[in-house]
C-alpha cells in the first residue's frame, strides 16, 4: 500500500460549530460525531476530525484545500454572503482580497477557533 494521509485531529473552542463552519464553506457535509470528534471528511478521504478543547491550549494550524474554479466560486460567495473576512496572503496584510498565485485563485480566512484556512485552484509550483 502506498503511503496516504488518513486524517487529522483539529482543535476548536467548539467541535460542532468548526466542522459545521468548514463544511458549508467548501460544500461538505459534516459526518457522524464518534467520541469527541465531529469529522468532515474531503473528497479525497482525508478526515479532519475537530475536537473541543480549552481555547488556551488551541494552537492556531494552517489547512489549504485544493479546489476547482467552480467550486472556488461557490465557496467565495459563501465567504462573502456570510461577512468572513479573508485576504489574499497568509500574514492577513491584504483584505478583502484574493491572490492569482501558480495561474489560480486563492484566499485565507479563519475559521471560529483561530485556524488558518486556505482554499486555492492551482497546486504551488502548478505553473
Amino acid at each position: 500500500m502506498a503511503v496516504q494521509f488518513d486524517h487529522t485531529i483539529v482543535s476548536a473552542r467548539d467541535n460542532r460549530e468548526s466542522a459545521e463552519f468548514l463544511a458549508k464553506i467548501l460544500g461538505l457535509e459534516v459526518g457522524t460525531p464518534w467520541g469527541p470528534f465531529v469529522p468532515v471528511a474531503t473528497d479525497n478521504g482525508v478526515t479532519l476530525d475537530f475536537v473541543s478543547a480549552p481555547p488556551e491550549s488551541i494552537v492556531p494550524q494552517h489547512y489549504a484545500f485544493l479546489i476547482s474554479d467552480e467550486e472556488f466560486d461557490t465557496a467565495f460567495a459563501r465567504i462573502e454572503a456570510d461577512g468572513i473576512q479573508y485576504f489574499a496572503d497568509p500574514r492577513m496584510e491584504h483584505p478583502g482580497e484574493i491572490n492569482h498565485h501558480h495561474g489560480g485563485r486563492g484566499l485565507y480566512f479563519l475559521d471560529p477557533a483561530g485556524h488558518g484556512m486556505e482554499i486555492i485552484t492551482r497546486p504551488y509550483g502548478s505553473r
